[in-house]
């Protein structure tokens, strides 16, 4: 305590364990009281100094924590794309394709609600949605003419390949839906378990009807990309055999309003 004529000044050092040096200081005439309450303030305003301290390095650790969550999301994604383009390479007849499913499906998913995270594994699924293709021998995958029986359970099997390769990897687990049961049909009578009706997972349904769709309205070598019409009647026609009806009115109602 430093004493002055007329008055005395007490000055009260604080130091909290961030190191943040803090002076509490207080003129006027000084009783034991006062200069105990002096003390008290202190110690409490140390308190409070060093629970800012903390909430400073829980929000910098939260901060990193989320850097690192992003870079790890964005390796993630960059492994399908990578994949996606190998699929892509590889069988050109339908180049190009799964970017544009995927677009598709996308979009029509956020129609249905989905959560953000569920359309994040949506979009994987659709990127890898012919991952299974990779499994199929070149001779069946790159045929011009028709498949034979045989030929066709090979090529079919593609769901079931993608099942089992995307089954072992755990941020895929969400995403596995579309490449494993994108060739289910509503009447039950597709592959590769023969699910009908709601029994085939929502996202399956949705790519199934925005599959065809792409199919139809892409050129091929065999044939050019149908008019929206024509492909729209094909659809439609598969309404409640091979599409979910309330897929198709969502899809359909989307084309009408991107028109």
């Amino acid at each position: 305590m430093w004493e002055h004529e007329h008055a005395d000044l007490v000055a009260v050092p604080v130091r909290t364990h961030g190191q943040r040096p803090v002076i509490f200081a207080a003129t006027g005439r000084l009783d034991e009281n006062r200069v105990e309450g002096l003390h008290a303030l202190a110690a409490f305003a140390a308190t409070i100094l060093e629970r800012i301290d903390l909430i400073n390095e829980k929000q910098k650790y939260a901060e990193s924590l989320q850097q690192a969550n992003q870079e790890i999301i964005r390796a993630y994604d960059e492994t399908v794309y990578g994949w996606t383009r190998a699929i892509d390479l590889r069988d050109k007849i339908t180049e190009g394709h799964t970017m544009r499913v995927t677009d598709l499906t996308v979009r029509l998913a956020a129609r249905f609600g989905f959560s953000e995270r569920q359309i994040t594994a949506i979009r994987r699924g659709a990127l890898l949605h012919d991952i299974g293709k990779v499994g199929i021998p070149d001779r069946i995958l790159m045929k011009e003419g028709a498949l034979d029986d045989e030929e066709w359970e090979i090529m079919r099997s593609h769901t079931t390949l993608a099942h089992d390769m995307l089954k072992q990897i755990g941020f895929l687990q969400e995403s596995i839906d579309i490449p494993h049961y994108h060739h289910e049909r509503w009447d039950g009578k597709g592959y590769p378990v023969g699910l009908a009706g709601e029994d085939i997972p929502l996202p399956a349904r949705m790519f199934a009807v925005v599959d065809v769709w792409d199919a139809l309205t892409s050129d091929r070598p065999y044939r050019p990309a149908m008019a929206k019409e024509e492909a729209r009647a094909i659809i439609e026609k598969g309404n409640g055999s091979h599409f979910d009806p309330q897929v198709v009115e969502q899809f359909l109602r989307m084309i009408d309003e991107e028109e």
